[in-house]
C-alpha cells in the first residue's frame, strides 16, 4: 500500500512538474521569438524558422541610429527609479500614520486612498496634463515622474505589513525614547525588507512599462521613453519588424535582468498584491 502511494505521489510530482516546463515555455516563446526576430535580415524576416537561417545586426544598427534608444532608456531608467524610489517614500509616511496613529476620521480617510487605486491612470489624465501644461513642463522627464508621487497600492500594502508588526517591540522602542521618525526608519523599515523590495520592483517594471502618460506628454524622442521609440517603428505605411523586435528586445533586457536576479522577489510581490 505505501509503495503505491508512493509511486502516486511520485506520478502526481512528475505531472506536476511537466504541466510547470510546458506552462513556461509556452510563457518564454514569445520573448524567445521576438530576440529570434531582431537577428533575421529584412528578406527574411517572415521565415518560420525556430532560429534564423542567417544572422544579422542590422535591425540594431537601424533601430539605433533612427531614434536615440540610449537617451530613451536612460530617461526610462531615471523616471521608473525616481518614481519607484519617492512612491516607497510617501508610501511608508502614510502607511506608518495608518497603521499606527489615531486620528478622526481616519478610517474614511484610509477608505478614500483605497478607493483611488481603483480609478485608471487614464481617467485623471487630462487634468494632470493641464496643470503640467500650466506650470510649463511639456516635453520634459519631470512632468512623467510629477503625477506619480503617490501609490495607493503602495500605501495600502505598507499599511496592511506594519499592522502585523509586534506592537512590543514599539512600545519597548517608545520606552528607550526614540519617536515616531526613529521607529519607522530605524526598526520597522529594516524588517520589512522583503516588502518594500517586492513592492519596488513592482513600482519599477509599471513604471518602465508606461506609456499613454508619456505619449501624451513627449514632443521630441530626446525627451521621451523607451515605450514611445518602440512605437515609431509602427506606422500608417507599415511596420518594420526588425528594428521593432530589436528595439523591444533592447527595452526589455533591463526588465530581464532584473527578474533573473530578483526572481524570488518579484514572485513573493505578486503573491502579496493578489492583482495578476
Amino acid at each position: 500500500m505505501r509503495k503505491k502511494t508512493a509511486a502516486g505521489t511520485g506520478l502526481n510530482s512528475a505531472a506536476g512538474h511537466l504541466v510547470m516546463v510546458l506552462m513556461s515555455i509556452f510563457c518564454l516563446f514569445p520573448v524567445y521569438w521576438m530576440v529570434a526576430t531582431s537577428f533575421r535580415p529584412t528578406n527574411a524576416i517572415f521565415e518560420t524558422s525556430l532560429w534564423p537561417t542567417t544572422m544579422s545586426l542590422d535591425n540594431y544598427v537601424y533601430a539605433l541610429n533612427a531614434i536615440p534608444i540610449v537617451q530613451m532608456l536612460v530617461n526610462t531608467l531615471v523616471v521608473s527609479v525616481v518614481v519607484t524610489v519617492i512612491q516607497l517614500f510617501t508610501g511608508l509616511l502614510a502607511a506608518y500614520a495608518f497603521a499606527r496613529w489615531r486620528f478622526p476620521l481616519d478610517k474614511l480617510v484610509y477608505t478614500g486612498v483605497a478607493l483611488t487605486w481603483l480609478v485608471p491612470f487614464q481617467v485623471v489624465m487630462i487634468p494632470n496634463y493641464l496643470l503640467v501644461a500650466q506650470m510649463g513642463l511639456l516635453d520634459s522627464v519631470v512632468a512623467l515622474i510629477l503625477p506619480h508621487f503617490a501609490s495607493a497600492l503602495a500605501i495600502l500594502l505598507l499599511a496592511q505589513s506594519m499592522r502585523s508588526f509586534p506592537k512590543e517591540v514599539i512600545e519597548a522602542a517608545r520606552m528607550d525614547g526614540a519617536r515616531s521618525w526613529r521607529i519607522l526608519w530605524e526598526i520597522m523599515t529594516p524588517n520589512l525588507r522583503g516588502t518594500i523590495a517586492s513592492l519596488a520592483i513592482l513600482i519599477f517594471i509599471s513604471t518602465w512599462n508606461e506609456y499613454f502618460w508619456p505619449l501624451l506628454l513627449s514632443r521630441t524622442p530626446e525627451n521621451s521613453v523607451i515605450q514611445i521609440g518602440i512605437q515609431m517603428f509602427m506606422t500608417a505605411e507599415g511596420n518594420q519588424w526588425g528594428p521593432l523586435m530589436a528595439a523591444s528586445t533592447m527595452a526589455s533586457l533591463p526588465i530581464l535582468l532584473i527578474y533573473v536576479i530578483l526572481q524570488r522577489q518579484v514572485i513573493q510581490s505578486f503573491m502579496k498584491s493578489g492583482i495578476r
